[in-house]
């Protein structure tokens, strides 16, 4: 028989979180599109892994009616791909609350690789 204690210590399965964490449902993992013509650059070192995103839509966006834009700290960085907003501008234009962080970060010459971003809605409580 397996402990639950040695399943932990190697990681196959998570500890509990607290019961006041909020959960939260995955949508969708990409890129910061962008990245390269905002203030991205000045920003970057300051960045970190699970930092907190502020996701707008930009209906009004004269290259994209399905544009969300990506904010850190209230200073654009850049928007969610352009092949992956569809879905996501719908939820938005339909009230779903979404929120962003920042999961990986990496010097690249590649703007497209130096930031990845999860978008996240809230899971409702029962």
């Amino acid at each position: 028989m397996i402990r639950i204690g040695a399943l932990l210590a190697v990681g196959l399965i998570a500890a509990p979180v607290a019961a006041d964490t909020e959960s939260h449902i995955l949508i969708q993992t990409s890129p910061l599109a962008g990245f390269q013509y905002h203030a991205g650059r000045a920003l970057f070192p300051l960045m970190s892994v699970g930092d907190r995103l502020t996701l707008v839509r930009e209906a009004d966006n004269p290259y994209d009616p399905k544009a969300v834009r990506v904010e850190w700290r209230g200073v654009m960085i850049g928007f969610a791909p352009r092949v992956d907003n569809t879905d996501l501008a719908r939820m938005m234009d339909h009230g779903v609350t979404v929120e962003g962080r920042i999961v990986h970060l990496q010097k690249a010459r590649d703007p497209w690789k130096r930031v990845l971003i999860e978008v996240l809605v809230p899971e409702a409580s029962p």
